[in-house]
C-alpha cells in the first residue's frame, strides 16, 4: 500500500472519530420546547425559564474542538481531576489537538522508517500517548514534591499552633512561608475555609487533589480534635517524625531493589530493540512475523508474556512501607 493511500485512510478515519465524538456530546434536544413543558407542569418558573447565566452563556460560546473538550471533561470527572492534580498548564482542546498531531506525527515516522504495515496504527497510537504519559508523569512529580513537602509543613503548623495562633492561621502560614504544589493546595483549603467551608470539609476537599495518606493521617487528626480536643501540636510533631522516618526507610528499600528495576528495564527493552535491529538487518527474515499464521501466534504470545513479565517484576521490587 502507498504513502497516500495511508495517508488517505488516516485522514477518513480521523474524520470519522471526530464526527463521533460530536454526535455523542452534542445535545439535540430542543431546549425552549423543554423549558415551555417544564413551566406548564409547575417544575419551573418562567423567570427561572428565561434566565441567562454566565454558565449557559460560556456552554454557547464554546464551539468546536473545545466544546467537544470541555463536554468530555463534563463526562468523565476523572480526566477533570487529573488536570487538575497535574496542574496543567494546558486547556483540554489543546491537550486533545496535541495528542491527534503526534499520532499524525505517528504515522510519518512510521512511513520515513519503512516500518511494516501492520506496525503503522500501533505507532501512531503510541504516539498519541505522548501527552498523556506527560501529563500522568507531572501528577506523578507534583505528588512526589508535595509528600517531601509535607513534614516541614506540618511542623510549621505545630509551631503557628504553640505560639498562640489557630488552625487557619497555621494554613496561612504554610502558604506564606513555604513553596509550590504545597502551598498552592494549601492556599485552595485556606479560601475555602475563609469562605465559610468547614476545615474537615476543605481538608477533605484537598485529599481529593491531593491523595497522599500521611495527608489523610493530618485531616483525621484535625477531625478528631475539632470532636474530642486534645494537643494538635504534638499530635502534628510526632505525624511529621513519623513521615520522615518512613522516607529513609524508603531510600534504604529504593537502593537495596536499584538493580532489580534496572534489570527490568533491561529485560523489557531487550526484546523490542532486537526486533528493530532484525528487521533494518533482514527485513524478509522478520515479516514472516506478520504474513505467516504461526508468526502473529507468535507476536501474540510475545505480546502477553512481556506484560505479565512486567507486572511480575514491578510486584518483585515494589515494597510498601
Amino acid at each position: 500500500m502507498s504513502l497516500l493511500m495511508i495517508s488517505v485512510a488516516a485522514f477518513v478515519g480521523v474524520t470519522a472519530l471526530v464526527f463521533a465524538l460530536s454526535s455523542m456530546f452534542v445535545d439535540f434536544t430542543d431546549r425552549d420546547l423543554e423549558n415551555r413543558l417544564q413551566v406548564l407542569t409547575g417544575k419551573k418558573s418562567a423567570t427561572e425559564a428565561n434566565q441567562v447565566t454566565k454558565e449557559a452563556l460560556l456552554r454557547e460560546g464554546v464551539s468546536g474542538l473545545a466544546g467537544i473538550a470541555d463536554k468530555l471533561m463534563e463526562k468523565f470527572s476523572n480526566l477533570k481531576l487529573l488536570f487538575q492534580q497535574a496542574d496543567s498548564p494546558i486547556t483540554p482542546s489543546q491537550f486533545f489537538s496535541i495528542s491527534g498531531v503526534c499520532a499524525f506525527l505517528g504515522l510519518g515516522a512510521a512511513a520515513i522508517a519503512r516500518s511494516p504495515l501492520p506496525l503503522y496504527p500501533v505507532v501512531a497510537i503510541m504516539f498519541s500517548l505522548l501527552p498523556l504519559g506527560w501529563l500522568l508523569w507531572r501528577r506523578k512529580s507534583r505528588f512526589k514534591k508535595f509528600a517531601s513537602q509535607l513534614p516541614d509543613a506540618l511542623e510549621l503548623i505545630a509551631r503557628a499552633l504553640r505560639s498562640g495562633h489557630s488552625l487557619a492561621s497555621g494554613l496561612s502560614v504554610v502558604v506564606q512561608e513555604m513553596p509550590d504544589p504545597i502551598s498552592q493546595e494549601f492556599a485552595m483549603c485556606y479560601e475555602e475555609q475563609n469562605l465559610g467551608m468547614p476545615i474537615e470539609t476543605a481538608l477533605k476537599s484537598m485529599y481529593k487533589r491531593m491523595p497522599n495518606m500521611d495527608f489523610k493521617f493530618f485531616a483525621t487528626a484535625v477531625a478528631i480534635q475539632r470532636q474530642s480536643g486534645g494537643d494538635l501540636a504534638e499530635i502534628l510533631d510526632k505525624i511529621g517524625h513519623i513521615v520522615r522516618e518512613r522516607f529513609r526507610i524508603m531510600g534504604q528499600v529504593a537502593a537495596l531493589t536499584g538493580e532489580g528495576r534496572i534489570s527490568g528495564i533491561v529485560l523489557m527493552a531487550l526484546p523490542i530493540a532486537l526486533f528493530f535491529a532484525v528487521y533494518y538487518l533482514n527485513q524478509d527474515y522478520v515479516m514472516l512475523l506478520f504474513t505467516d499464521e504461526l508468526g502473529r501466534k507468535m507476536i501474540a504470545g510475545a505480546a502477553v508474556l512481556q506484560v505479565l513479565g512486567a507486572v511480575t517484576i514491578k510486584k518483585i521490587v515494589a515494597i510498601k512501607i
